[in-house]
């Protein structure tokens, strides 16, 4: 009977970490650490600093990145820049840069979408505004981003930064913070008018300690049958204060996530966030964006 008993334990603990294994696959979840930067500011130029969360995009043999340069001051304004690369590492600036020197851009998500690049990025005093390109390069501004409650009341005023947006089935959602408190999520048909699906976050802080603090979602994928969040998070007291770092978040309806109990993906200790991914064809690369570029490569299999 004893025997049993522990076979059956055994099998349910196999159960589970299958289970888990399935749930946030090694290809999401498995990177090395880089310590080198692939792509830093200019020292002496408008970009001398990089900040937030830039976008990085492959289109056929052509890897797009968009991201925010600023003087290094805390008043200089951050502003757009854009850079390409014929394999994700060694990257050429535009010409042209900064693309819109009278606009505040930081933080960005570029969605390709019916022949157009849409861009949600946080402009000054973190509020969310929407800018519209037919190449990339030229970005005409929409203005701030109308989010409303369930009730169709504007939300209170304040932030709300880090977009983060993609398609499902021609409804438009918007994945939303508060001051870092917290990710909201709300959904529009036509990108003017965003309702929340819910007046309380779908993601929040904690409860563990990397992330017990602070919270910001900065990618949502479809990947094996389940939706996958890129998120970065922080503690804002202890030892490892301001220590931003990368997690993994599943969910089935996009409402209700799971978070990875390994999380976090890199070590606390590496500072980094504004994390995303990128297939190149052949596996995911994760990028961080703040406040330089890294490349983390996926880990070989133990």
């Amino acid at each position: 009977m004893i025997a049993a008993i522990v076979v059956l334990l055994g099998w349910l603990e196999a159960a589970r970490t299958q289970e888990v294994q399935h749930v946030f696959p090694p290809e999401l979840t498995r990177f090395q650490l880089s310590e080198k930067a692939i792509f830093t500011g200019e020292p002496g130029k408008w970009d001398a600093k990089i900040r937030e969360r830039g976008w990085t995009l492959r289109e056929g043999n052509l890897w797009k990145l968009w991201y925010t340069g600023y003087d290094g001051t805390k008043e200089g304004r951050r502003m757009l820049g854009y850079a390409t690369s014929n394999d994700g590492v060694q990257w050429k600036r535009h010409p042209g840069n900064p693309l819109l020197p009278d606009l505040w851009v930081e933080d960005m998500v570029v969605v390709p979408h019916e022949g157009k690049y849409w861009m949600f990025a946080e402009g000054i005093r973190d509020r969310a505004h929407l800018l519209v390109s037919d190449d990339g390069v030229k970005w005409q501004p929409r203005g701030k981003l109308d989010i409303r409650l369930k009730s169709g009341e504007p939300i209170a005023d304040g932030a709300y930064g880090t977009p983060a947006v993609l398609v499902v089935e021609g409804v438009w959602h918007l994945f939303y913070e508060r001051n870092d408190k917290g990710v909201w999520l709300a959904t529009s048909k036509d990108m003017k008018v965003w309702t929340n699906l819910q007046d309380d976050p779908v993601m929040t802080p904690g409860p563990a300690e990397h992330d017990r603090d602070m919270i910001a979602l900065n990618q949502v994928i479809r990947h094996k049958e389940k939706w996958y969040a890129l998120y970065h998070g922080c503690a804002t007291t202890g030892p490892k204060a301001r220590m931003w770092n990368c997690g993994v978040a599943a969910s089935d309806d996009l409402r209700r996530w799971t978070k990875y109990d390994k999380n976090p993906i890199l070590p606390v200790e590496a500072n980094v966030s504004s994390c995303i991914v990128v297939h190149d064809g052949d596996r995911f690369r994760l990028y961080t964006m703040h406040p330089e570029i890294r490349l983390h490569r996926p880990k070989s299999s133990d």
